[in-house]
């Protein structure tokens, strides 16, 4: 009787970076840091800071928003230099951001 090998768990299954409720908690707190924010783009913020997603296209597909929403966040965020967009795909318009140095300053306040 062969003993059955284990078996390990597909990429997919692996444990997210943060869970539900934590990237709620982080949108939630940027957006009452910075009111003027949309819920989208505390959002994006917050999945960034949680190290969800750090384009708009993953930013799309994890949370199901379409991705031209997500672009125009991202240009509101970097318009409002909170963001700062690194490389973008003229084909797909996957666009890479990185906080800047007004954006780090919000996430020290959340992990204050």
């Amino acid at each position: 009787m062969a003993s059955p090998r284990p078996s390990k768990p597909p990429e997919d299954r692996r444990e997210p970076p943060a869970d539900a409720d934590t990237f709620l908690a982080a949108a939630d707190t940027i957006a009452a840091l910075r009111p003027e924010l949309s819920l989208l783009e505390a959002g994006v913020l917050a999945g960034l800071h949680l190290g969800l997603a750090a384009d708009s296209r993953s930013f799309a597909r994890v949370f199901g928003v379409e991705h031209a929403l997500v672009l125009r966040a991202v240009e509101e965020l970097a318009g409002g230099a909170l963001l700062a967009v690194t490389a973008r795909d003229a084909r797909t318009q996957r666009t890479r951001y990185e906080a800047s140095p007004a954006g780090r300053d919000v996430f020290a306040q959340l992990a204050a």
